[in-house]
């Protein structure tokens, strides 16, 4: 697969695993030939010309001595690619342990066999169901056909999307449809390479990601599937292409709870706070499945149009113009800048390319590019906070007693705690991931440091980008027709629930098993003292009863008030950390000041720690 971008992080990436390759010991004779007898019989089976073809270059190259060849074909038939809460996700090609054509078709031909199970399990009179859909990413369209046609072949009821479009579409179709299940062929943010089989539950569990153990016995039909050839997989054309309603009432439902949630002109009764200001919003896809929904959602709640930046606003998979296609990352939004300088633009509004994810920036004098995009954290304190006085209004209006619950992950901040208690609700911190917060009882809001925030849990539950950037672009609107910006909203945040700071310290490593075995070596050897301040209480998630279920997380308490949590990503190579400060005395400055300067130690504390632990496995 071609991959293509500005800059240089992919050659690296490249020449890493070029060298990583060089670096491994060299399999014995026997050891080779059981790896190209298995890259051989997987040719053979392969139900795609072009897996096919690459499976025997790499056997044609590896029986000729070279050694990256071996490596490739050891990374890619040494195993199978793990089902797990997350679904597959990984790099696209020929193997077991890559996305492609027979990896997807197994996986539906499990996925369709736990289906059958739990209906019979549970004496349902009808045949399991299950909506698909699908992204812009290389291989999406043909992934969800397979999907589509083995599913069919299983004798479920199967409806596909007509279109690629957004994750939170299709989280919306499997209660919308009221179906068993769904499939969304996604992989979110990752590189351009990758891809992948994400899958929801209905029923009870009313369109949220599988959790443990649904997980496991789900791998389990996998397996099974997989111990057949691919070619005898009942496949059938019995499935249905669905027409626009889907999408019709994802725009009528969402943009019915946006609304009713907008406060009022006190002038005005019925009209909305800041409806009458110009506001000019600049809009990115990053080459993703968002822009058309996104605008009719905006255009719906009576939002003005947004911007497009459209070297942008076409679904690619290639993602051309950005390394990574993930708003977070250094250089996303350089043309989105761009764009909204030209528009002097009062807000930028971006989605990662399946939309289930936002970005905010918005000017702000200090940066060289005239914008400055708010953290993960901080739009997900200001839209809880939103949420909770939407809370409390409706609980007014309805002249009941205020409940409901706000939730973030646990490496999330720790804000959102103190804006529950200022409004009587309810709190919960979740294990990472959007099917542990979509599970919290009497769910207001909730949110992920990491861009993900469910905003109307009647709607979608699952994070959604699109529902919470029409929440936000409201919200900005309104504090415009005060005359106030979102930065005055974030120091009126810190003057009400004191200054909370957040940071991230992330490293990426050759594997996710590097990774794994960094946090490994936190484990063996913990830290003490973490930024000048004594490490007060420390938590292994992997512990039996220290969490949910057990999770490779590492939670360090500091004896000022500050937090550690570290955790191997479970989607990517890298190691992540996340950081939190708190200030209260003083000024909103003055807070801000403070936990920021508390913020700076303890990362270069974080990062000293890390890098000598580092060192020690390089010397070991």
């Amino acid at each position: 697969m071609a991959e293509t971008g500005m800059g240089s992080p992919r050659r690296a990436r490249a020449s890493d695993a070029s060298q990583h390759a060089q670096a491994e010991e060299a399999p014995t004779s026997a050891e080779l030939e059981a790896i190209l007898a298995a890259a051989a019989a997987w040719a053979d089976a392969d139900i795609d010309a072009g897996t096919r073809a690459e499976a025997r270059a790499l056997i044609e190259r590896a029986s000729a001595g070279d050694a990256n060849a071996v490596s490739e074909l050891r990374s890619a038939f040494g195993g199978r690619l793990a089902f797990g809460t997350a679904g597959l996700r990984g790099r696209l090609g020929a193997g077991p342990k890559r996305m492609n054509r027979v990896v997807v078709s197994q996986t539906s031909a499990g996925f369709a066999a736990y289906l059958w199970e739990e209906a019979k399990r549970r004496g349902a009179a009808d045949a399991p169901s299950v909506v698909i859909g699908y992204d812009g990413r290389l291989g999406s369209a043909v992934f969800a056909r397979d999907t589509a046609e083995v599913m069919s072949g299983a004798g479920i009821s199967t409806y596909l999307l007509p279109e690629a479009g957004p994750t939170p579409l299709t989280a919306f179709a499997v209660r919308h449809l009221d179906v068993s299940a769904g499939v969304m062929i996604t992989a979110s943010h990752n590189p351009p390479r990758d891809n992948g089989y994400k899958v929801y539950l209905g029923d009870a569990d009313a369109g949220s990601q599988i959790a443990p153990p649904t997980d496991t016995a789900i791998a389990a039909h996998i397996e099974r599937a997989a111990a057949a050839p691919v070619g005898e997989l009942p496949r059938a054309h019995g499935y249905s292409v669905l027409g626009s309603g889907v999408a019709d009432a994802y725009v009528a439902e969402t943009s019915a709870a946006v609304l009713a949630g907008l406060p009022q002109r006190p002038d005005a009764p019925g009209v909305a706070l800041g409806s009458d200001t110009d506001l000019r919003v600049v809009y990115t896809a990053m080459h993703g499945v968002g822009a058309e929904l996104a605008q009719r959602v905006f255009l719906s709640c009576g939002l003005p149009r947004a911007t497009p930046v459209r070297e942008q606003l076409l679904p690619d998979g290639r993602f051309p113009t950005v390394d990574f296609p993930n708003p977070e990352e250094p250089g996303a939004l350089d043309l989105a800048y761009r764009t909204a300088r030209a528009a002097n633009a009062d807000l930028i509004v971006a989605h990662d390319p399946d939309a289930d994810r936002l970005a905010l920036a918005a000017p702000h004098p200090a940066e060289a590019s005239g914008y400055r995009r708010l953290t993960g954290n901080e739009l997900g304190l200001l839209l809880g906070w939103r949420a909770a006085e939407r809370a409390v209004a409706e609980a007014r209006q309805r002249e009941v007693a205020v409940r409901g619950a706000l939730a973030c992950t646990i490496v999330s901040s720790p804000a959102l705690r103190a804006v529950a208690a200022a409004y009587g609700l309810d709190y919960a911190e979740t294990l990472s991931g959007f099917k542990w917060v979509s599970r919290v009882p009497e769910l207001v809001f909730g949110f992920e440091e990491a861009l993900g925030y469910l905003i109307h849990p009647a709607v979608v539950r699952d994070k959604d980008g699109i529902s919470a950037s029409a929440d936000a672009i409201a919200m900005v609107r309104e504090l415009a027709a005060e005359g106030r910006t979102i930065w005055d909203r974030l120091d009126e945040a810190s003057e009400r629930f004191g200054h909370f700071a957040s940071g991230q310290v992330t490293l990426r490593l050759p594997s996710m098993a590097a990774a794994s075995a960094l946090a490994a070596r936190v484990r063996r050897d913990p830290p003490r003292e973490l930024g000048g301040a004594r490490v007060a209480d420390a938590r292994d998630l992997l512990v039996p009863g220290a969490a949910e279920v057990p999770a490779d997380v590492l939670r360090y308490d500091l004896a000022d008030g500050s937090r550690v949590m570290i955790r191997p990503s479970g989607t990517e190579p890298k190691l992540k950390v996340y950081l939190d400060t708190f200030s209260d005395a003083g000024a909103a400055a003055e807070r801000r000041a403070a936990a920021e300067r508390a913020l700076g130690d303890l990362e270069r504390s974080v990062r000293a720690y890390l890098e000598g632990l580092q060192a020690e496995a390089a010397s070991a």
